[in-house]
């Protein structure tokens, strides 16, 4: 009877610990912290501006977040720069992105609403880009900011952030076919990138999930290397 009360409270303990991470990602800006924290180390600030958040109210969830043992944080002279505790934490939202995909039919319809138009079935697979990449079929182009491609991009792909690709077309000759990838399969960057490529009379597709998760299925990634000529401000 002892034993039986101890493993009890040996279980709701645990299972407590368990909830502790539960709670701290009970909030959307907490869950696209840790989505934009993927890409790259950020300051609050950053993730203040571009979640629309108070710098405070921005402050307060990456608390939760460090509390709870999913980001860290380091100084680097009078700025606060925060990061993924590890890859485990990436392989966590990405999970419960999935099980919501597979489960909420609402997902279904806001993302249908959203991306207008988007053709999954013309989206490149991680197989297909490394195939192309090796035969030399394709330029790879990284649309997220110059920040998040310096801190680490698929290996061979040159940075053309998204605000500045129309200004750079010059740069990327109309006899290559690109592929354009972003943040993530939600991340509206490499869909803008394809919509101009094609306008400017160039073959274009979108890789069909985003940096982390090419990251994370072990492919070959780089830094700071390959960008455009004039992309960059």
């Amino acid at each position: 009877m002892k034993k039986d009360r101890q493993h009890r409270e040996f279980k709701n303990r645990l299972y407590g610990q368990f909830a502790r991470i539960g709670k701290a990602i009970a909030n959307p800006s907490r869950i696209e912290f840790l989505e934009l924290l993927a890409q790259s180390d950020r300051t609050v600030d950053s993730l203040a501006k571009e979640t629309g958040l108070s710098l405070a109210n921005a402050s307060q969830h990456l608390i939760s977040l460090r509390e709870a043992g999913l980001v860290l944080s380091r100084k680097a002279g009078p700025s606060v720069y925060y990061r993924l505790a590890d890859q485990s934490v990436f392989e966590l939202t990405r999970a419960m992105r999935l099980v919501a995909e597979r489960r909420l039919a609402e997902i279904d319809r806001l993302v249908a609403e959203h991306f207008v138009g988007r053709a999954d079935s013309d989206a490149v697979n991680f197989d297909d880009l490394q195939r192309m990449a090796r035969s030399g079929e394709v330029t790879i182009l990284d649309t997220r900011p110059p920040h998040e491609y310096e801190a680490g991009h698929i290996e061979g792909a040159i940075s053309a952030p998204i605000d500045l690709l129309q200004e750079s077309l010059r740069k990327l000759p109309k006899t290559k076919e690109y592929v354009a990838y972003c943040r993530g399969p939600y991340c509206v960057y490499a869909d803008r990138a394809v919509e101009t490529l094609k306008s400017s009379g160039r073959k274009a597709r979108r890789l069909a999930e985003g940096f982390p998760e090419w990251k994370a299925a072990g492919l070959p990634v780089s830094a700071s290397q390959g960008h455009v000529p004039g992309a960059n401000p």
